[in-house]
C-alpha cells in the first residue's frame, strides 16, 4: 500500500517515540545483562525493542515504496521524512 508523505512522517514519529521508550528503559535501568534486570524489566525492554524495530521496518519499507512510486531517490525521501518528523514546522500564529 502506498503512503502519502504525511503518513510517512507520522509513521516515522511513531517509530521515534518507540525508540524513545527503549532508550528510557535503558536510562532508567542501565544496559540489560543476564543478572542486572528483573524478568519484568527484561520483558518490558524486549517488548519495547520489538515494537521499535517493527515500526522502523515498516517506515523503511513504506519509504522505499513511496520513493519508487514517485520516481525519487530513496535517500532523499527518507531524509525529508526524518527532517519533517523530527523538526516540524511551527503552527502559524493567528492574526
Amino acid at each position: 500500500m502506498a503512503h502519502t508523505f504525511d503518513e510517512l512522517v507520522e509513521m516515522q514519529r511513531a517509530a521515534d517515540e518507540a525508540h524513545g521508550r527503549v532508550l528510557q528503559l535503558r536510562d532508567t535501568h542501565g544496559l540489560p545483562t543476564a543478572t542486572s534486570w528483573s524478568p519484568q524489566q527484561t520483558e518490558a525492554y524486549d517488548t519495547a525493542w520489538q515494537d521499535w524495530r517493527a515500526r522502523a521496518g515498516e517506515v523503511q519499507a513504506a519509504v522505499t515504496a513511496h520513493a519508487k512510486e514517485e520516481g525519487n531517490l530513496r535517500f532523499d525521501v527518507e531524509a525529508a521524512v526524518r527532517t519533517r518528523a523530527r523538526h516540524p514546522e511551527p503552527e502559524p500564529a493567528n492574526a
